[in-house]
């Protein structure tokens, strides 16, 4: 009898004792991008990319993650999470984390990635080293550009501490007046309508023995801080310190309140652009402790929510440096390939204009078998955009119909629904305004779309709407034939030249029935429950994903093979975490390849030891979601937009599909395999929680996962 059998009783697979914490896990995942900032085998402009995404990354976290705890804290919540840990302790445990990985930044950047940029070429400059020349020339721009802008705030009895907006640089000014010796404070707000660093002409740039200037600027913070007379006129400046703050910013949205769910997201994103209470206070290590004080005690911060660092606030503004012309300081640009099935379509457009040949149209591809595309492998343009605008103006096609979590500023797919409307097609889109951070973008589309007569939808209070599906309806002879494509990323062309994922079209009878249904819940009244192959959540998800890891539980019990691959952003549920520990036990074998947060403890005695998990950070972001189950050789693996996370299998309509086509399943297997082969950027999770990057054994070449699959694509 299997060992998990006689030890089943023996251990609760909830203990807290086997989950690693949300927060802490991300803190993880950020680390590792600090560590591709800090690896000599990428490019230098990568690097600092890499340094940039850190930062960005940060104050996200602040601005949602540890805001939500804070205000837990505040409303005295003690529910404990599935780790065993207090909203307070998880504040604790987060600022000690942090803090020497703040501090490893700053000091990479400016021992390591700073001179290296200046042996290049790139000089990011002080403004006390720079010569007179280059001091008129930044005095004369401030007093052209930057001065008229700039509003000096008073704070004394008579001007109460000025509101500081999110992610605000500042500086905290005390000047003196000469006549009665009195100290006074001044905030001065460093506007953002301004570059952050400030580019000096080519002729005053730095010459070096390697190479003549490439750029060399100064961060407009030291222009503003060495030009304050003209603020403060018959004031003598004492002294100044650079500060920065960052405040919560999630949406609240109650119930009853969002009758018009677009006038409360445009009311709520008033509220964000003032910002929340504030969560974050970022000084220089040499601002003085009664400066330091004042500030903290003004915004309401706990000594906890100060964070000191060394060197220049905000480098998430330094990713402006890495759109620099210099290729030689960048990964090779990676030109997508059209999938080699659309390639007589790509043909088509110009035997067209020359009088040629058509070849097949989009749909034909399409009938013949599904197609499943591997972005930025693959061309996004010359599939899923060209896949809409082919619909847009075919004449047999009678319907649109799209999800848009996220899309671009300048969207294409925008565009070609747009002309879709104007040539008599009955469009609808589901537009998701609660997409974080991109809830005013999406609301211009909603209302442009709505302009020309397109039926949009918001979505519903409690549920966002995460799925990426589209849906064409066509005339074909007497019968009509829905096409659908059902994707793991965004509607969105640029980001799908930066992240990883996979989608597929088909025209199964099944899948179009799934996908009008799911349509028809989105859009009107329907309570429908079932669904024929899709796994939809909130309605069948989650148990379809636990009955499909409990199926291999049972052929590993009855002394099968048990094999289950799950690849997607984030694991955090706690059942299914749980139904993987049991699968464990019983023998299953289970490879995770999770890019971001893993609550799941691999590797512990009893009860995780034939779990593996990985994280691959690369050029790429890794976004697809894969799914494979053995099922005792009668293999199923699936694809969709859901994480293993409670928010996507409960609190979002998320779907995913089979894959059928048993071309696609090998080519799918095939990406997995790669993956977990990866020695270059992929890093193994260990019991305790920490990861360490593989290297390839000596007289191993590298095998990154990524680059395999460029040139496999490159090959096709």
């Amino acid at each position: 009898m299997p060992k998990s059998k006689q030890t089943a009783k023996d251990i609760n697979l909830s203990d807290p004792q086997y989950y690693f914490n949300r927060e802490l896990s991300w803190l993880e995942f950020n680390y590792r991008v600090l560590q591709e900032a800090c690896d000599p085998r990428s490019p230098l402009l990568e690097r600092l990319k890499f340094l940039a995404i850190f930062s960005s990354n940060l104050d996200e976290f602040f601005m949602v993650r540890v805001a939500a705890l804070k205000e837990q804290v505040a409303a005295q919540v003690s529910k404990l999470a599935p780790d065993g840990r207090t909203p307070q302790t998880q504040l604790e445990e987060i600022s000690q984390r942090l803090r020497p990985t703040v501090t490893q930044q700053h000091q990479h950047f400016e021992r390591v990635i700073r001179p290296q940029l200046a042996r290049e070429g790139i000089h990011i400059l002080e403004y006390i080293d720079l010569n007179q020349e280059q001091r008129t020339y930044l005095q004369r721009y401030y007093e052209e550009q930057i001065f008229p802008v700039l509003t000096p705030l008073a704070v004394d009895p008579s001007h109460p501490f000025p509101y500081i907006s999110n992610l605000s640089l500042n500086l905290a000014v005390v000047v003196k007046n000469p006549a009665t010796e009195e100290e006074h404070f001044a905030r001065v707000k460093v506007p953002n309508l301004l570059p952050r660093f400030l580019a000096l002409p080519e002729e005053l740039g730095i010459q070096h023995l390697r190479h003549s200037s490439r750029w060399t600027g100064v961060p407009l913070e030291q222009v503003i801080a060495h030009n304050l007379e003209s603020l403060f006129p018959g004031m003598n400046i004492q002294e100044y310190y650079p500060f920065r703050i960052t405040r919560d910013t999630d949406l609240e949205l109650e119930q009853d309140e969002a009758n018009d769910l677009l006038l409360a997201i445009e009311q709520e994103l008033r509220k964000r652009r003032v910002g929340g209470s504030a969560v974050r206070m970022e000084i220089q290590t040499s601002t003085p402790e009664a400066v330091r004080e004042k500030l903290r005690r003004s915004l309401d911060l706990e000594e906890n929510d100060v964070y000191e660092v060394n060197g220049l606030l905000g480098l998430g503004d330094l990713m402006s440096l890495t759109a620099l012309p210099l290729p030689e300081l960048k990964d090779p640009e990676w030109p997508s390939v059209v999938p080699p099935r659309l390639q007589r379509i790509s043909e088509m457009v110009t035997a067209t204009m020359s009088g040629g040949e058509t070849g097949k149209d989009f749909f034909a591809v399409i009938r013949e078998q599904d197609l499943l595309v591997h972005h930025p492998y693959q061309s996004f343009s010359a599939s899923v955009l060209r896949f809409i605008t082919h619909a847009a103006y075919d004449p047999e096609v009678l319907a649109i119909k799209m999800t848009l979590y996220r899309t671009s500023g300048d969207s294409p797919i925008v565009d070609a629904l747009i002309a879709a409307a104007e040539n008599g097609k009955q469009v609808a889109v589901l537009v998701e305004l609660k997409a974080r951070f991109d809830e005013e973008n999406n609301i211009y589309w909603a209302r442009r779309l709505e302009r020309v007569g397109v039926h949009v939808v918001y979505g519903f209070v409690g549920l966002k709407t995460h799925c990426k599906l589209v849906m064409v309806v066509r005339r074909e002879g007497d019968s009509i034939r829905r096409y659908v494509h059902i994707g793991t990323g965004n509607y969105n062309p640029k980001t799908a030249r930066l992240y990883t994922d996979i989608g597929m079209f088909s025209c199964r009878a099944e899948l179009g029935a799934d996908v009008t249904d799911l349509f028809n819940y989105l859009t009107g009244y329907s309570q429908q429950k079932s669904y024929r192959r899709l796994l939809v959540a909130p309605v069948n998800m989650r148990e379809h994903f636990v009955a499909l890891i409990r199926r291999e539980i049972e052929h590993s019990q009855n002394g099968l093979s048990g094999r289950i691959v799950a690849k997607m952003n984030s694991l955090v549920d706690p059942e299914i975490i749980a139904t993987l520990y049991e699968a464990s036990r019983a023998g299953v074998q289970i490879d995770l390849i999770v890019r971001g947060i893993c609550c799941l403890r691999p590797g512990l005695s009893e009860v995780s030891e034939n779990i593996r998990a990985i994280s691959i950070i690369g050029r790429f972001l890794e976004h697809s979601r894969i799914f494979y189950f053995h099922n005792h050789g009668q293999e199923e693996i699936y694809i969709g937009s859901a994480d293993w996370m409670p928010r996507n299998l409960d609190q979002r309509v998320e779907a995913i599909t089979p894959v059928e086509e048993p071309s696609n399943v090998r080519d799918l297997q095939e990406i997995l395999g790669i993956m977990l082969a990866d020695n270059r950027q992929a890093w193994d999770l260990q019991p305790d929680g920490s990861y360490i990057q593989r290297q390839p054994p000596s007289g191993v070449s590298p095998a990154s996962s990524q680059d395999i699959l460029m040139k496999m694509a490159s090959n096709l």
